[in-house]
């Protein structure tokens, strides 16, 4: 298993993979990843996994092409891959989502199964929000989960003139 460590303006996503795919992304805090880790040469399976968060960050990608390789039960597989559809700058339910999924009862379980998504972003948990359109259960914290959805869908100013 290899990990590189990517800066990002919302923190740094520290990414484990191997040959198999990418198999975690993470954020953390600034002051909790260590300079030196900071400086390491990016193991060739995860290089294009940085290019495209990058990429992403600077608002040139708007979806992941990437070999992933996610640890969970099947649920949990299940739930994170129907979060896939929900498209750049859209936004879905708990609730919803559990109806996609085929059983609206389940809702707390699919909200508990976004949280444990080991692919930051590339698996777009953020895109989930509460039936009331509150920005709830965010494990990369809520200040986080705003700031990636307005990165998305940013609010265009028009022209006056």
């Amino acid at each position: 298993m290899h990990t590189t460590y990517c800066k990002t303006p919302i923190g740094i996503a520290k990414i484990t993979g191997d040959h198999n795919g990418v198999q975690s992304i993470h954020v953390l805090d600034e002051e909790n990843v260590p300079e030196e880790l900071m400086q390491p040469s990016t193991p060739l399976c995860l290089q294009e996994c940085v290019v495209q968060l990058e990429a992403y960050f600077l608002g040139k990608r708007d979806h992941f092409n990437l070999t992933v390789n996610p640890k969970g039960t099947d649920f949990q597989i299940k739930v994170w891959k129907s979060l896939l559809k929900i498209p750049f700058g859209k936004t879905k339910s708990y609730l919803e989502q559990s109806k996609a999924l085929g059983d609206v009862k389940a809702t707390r379980a699919v909200a508990a199964a976004n949280g444990k998504n080991p692919l930051w972003i590339v698996i777009p948990c953020h895109r989930v929000i509460a039936s009331d359109g509150a920005l709830t259960g965010y494990a990369g914290d809520i200040w986080r989960k705003k700031w990636l959805l307005a990165h998305e869908n940013p609010i265009k100013q028009h022209s006056l003139f």
